[in-house]
């Protein structure tokens, strides 16, 4: 119903700043046309994102955000009472109709701390995205979806990391059939896997792979006066491992390009992402995953979900991706080296020119909640580049308190869902049961035990028809005369046939389906 009436009505823009007479707003119709907000430490880079988090929010548009520092944790709580600070700055920018809100938020945590835990499969991962994260090259990306395909083959599941490692081991004990059966894989390669997945491993993803995997619809979700539901990461751990981070990321957005419909540009986006400290998940990455990334982030937008980096030079997101971002709000640089100097340079040359406004000099002399800002007009153009104050959020800036997390975490409509762990029978316990069965001794044979009734036999054969019986069938210590005279007519058989038998018997690697 609040889908169908926003329909109707005429889309409300989000303001980002004012000055004078001007103000700069993001056309909702163009918020998946992906943005980047960038600015020194200290600049108000946070403010700038919490504010249009609360916007698009409004709107009815769920939203993802990685905090990185813990302040933006203040989304899940109204601000205080306006100061007369605060008071003047309103005025300043002509809102009055401003008053102290908290948002609808979820919190979430990969280490499931402090918030519910953010889990995936290993199957749902995939060998190729996998292969990517763990740096390996074509042979062992290949040797990689040979265990997936072995894996689905035989029905084990590939649940977590211990389930992988499980499957990797295997592989290398039956490296030959294996190859026979599905391509080449060597043991060499197959170390090298494993090598690759305990660094991973010990960036914490086994905090990671796992179950109950988390479902997209969850993250898209609108509370009870339709307004979209703010999903928070908690990353101030998570950023200290980059690897595990990029991972996550990097599956989130594949996940919703993969499982999204096509539908072109929307009147208000599906969902937003909101990329803090973005320099982390370009650092030191492989070439490879880069790509990956902008793939996503240049394809995705045509599913309706837009992609906002934050970080402190416009450079730190590789040109490719930076090409993509039309909403732009730049905060101030100083210019101390010549680093800084030609990031000041590079972002003023990718704002649309304005005559009256020198970019390069503005930069550096922008004030803590001051910005550059241009958005996208009619017709998707950028407008020129403008100065603004910006604008208030109506929530807290800043950290909360534990008590405060706890209580949002309790009133969370998907806590019952992610908080316990599920730990399902998948390769690794069927890998093992079948070692025991084969490793468990020969069953002791029938008729030696006590009291079991045969007694009487035993005695019968001790006579006179026994030892005849034993002489035509043999015993279990020597051979009878029919036993003899069947493996003669064996060995005469010919060795093809026998060799064909052979073969039959032990090339089923796996003891055959069920």
């Amino acid at each position: 119903l609040v889908q169908d009436i926003l329909k109707d009505e005429a889309m409300p823009n989000i303001l980002i700043g004012r000055h004078d007479d001007v103000a700069v707003e993001l056309d909702s119709r163009y918020g998946n046309r992906h943005g980047m907000i960038a600015g020194a430490t200290g600049t108000g880079k946070s403010v700038s994102l919490m504010l249009l988090a609360e916007g698009f929010s409004r709107l009815g548009v769920p939203c993802f955000l990685a905090d990185a520092k813990g302040d933006l944790a203040g989304l899940s709580q109204a601000a205080g009472a306006p100061s007369e600070k605060l008071a003047a700055r309103l005025a300043k920018l002509g809102l009055t109709d401003w008053k102290p809100q908290a948002n609808p938020v979820v919190f979430w945590d990969i280490y499931g701390k402090l918030g519910h835990p953010v889990r995936a499969t290993v199957s749902e991962m995939g060998p190729t995205l996998l292969s990517r994260i763990l740096e390996l090259n074509d042979t062992q990306e290949g040797v990689l979806e040979v265990v997936f395909r072995v894996a689905d083959d035989e029905g084990l599941l590939l649940l977590d990391l211990a389930d992988l490692r499980s499957m990797l081991g295997f592989a290398a004990d039956h490296a030959k059939d294996i190859s026979a059966r599905y391509g080449l894989i060597s043991a060499q390669s197959v170390a090298a896997i494993q090598r690759s997945l305990l660094r991973l491993e010990q960036d914490g993803a086994d905090s990671f792979f796992g179950e109950p995997a988390l479902e997209l619809a969850d993250l898209m979700r609108q509370d009870m006066s339709g307004r979209g539901v703010i999903s928070v990461l908690a990353a101030e751990t998570l950023i200290m491992k980059p690897r595990l981070y990029s991972t996550f990321l990097l599956w989130l957005l594949s996940e919703l390009f993969e499982q999204l419909p096509e539908v072109g540009d929307l009147d208000v986006p599906k969902m937003v992402f909101f990329f803090d400290e973005a320099h982390l998940l370009f650092d030191d990455a492989p070439a490879a995953l880069r790509q990956r990334v902008e793939q996503v982030v240049r394809l995705i937008r045509s599913k309706g979900v837009g992609v906002y980096f934050c970080s402190q030079n416009p450079d730190d997101v590789p040109g490719d991706i930076l090409g993509q971002l039309g909403n732009r709000v730049q905060h101030a640089l100083r210019a101390f080296t010549p680093r800084d100097q030609k990031a000041v340079k590079a972002a003023a040359e990718t704002f649309a020119r304005n005559p009256k406004l020198d970019v390069v000099e503005t930069i550096g002399t922008l004030g803590t909640g001051e910005a550059l800002a241009s958005t996208l007009g009619e017709g998707g153009v950028p407008s020129p580049v403008q100065k603004v104050l910006v604008a208030t959020p109506v929530c807290r800036i800043g950290a909360i308190t534990p008590e405060e997390r706890s209580a949002v975490r309790s009133r969370s409509p998907v806590g019952a869902k992610y908080d316990t762990t599920v730990n399902r029978e998948s390769a690794e316990e069927m890998l093992a049961a079948r070692a025991s069965e084969k490793s468990a001794p020969d069953a002791p044979p029938a008729g030696s035990g006590r009291g079991d009734g045969k007694a009487d036999d035993a005695a019968a054969d001790a006579g006179w028809s026994g030892a005849v019986r034993d002489a035509v069938f043999g015993t279990k210590r020597r051979q009878g005369m029919i036993e003899t005279m069947a493996k003669s007519v064996v060995r005469t058989a010919g060795s093809r046939v026998g060799q064909q038998i052979v073969r039959g018997i032990l090339g089923s690697i796996f003891g055959g389906k069920r």
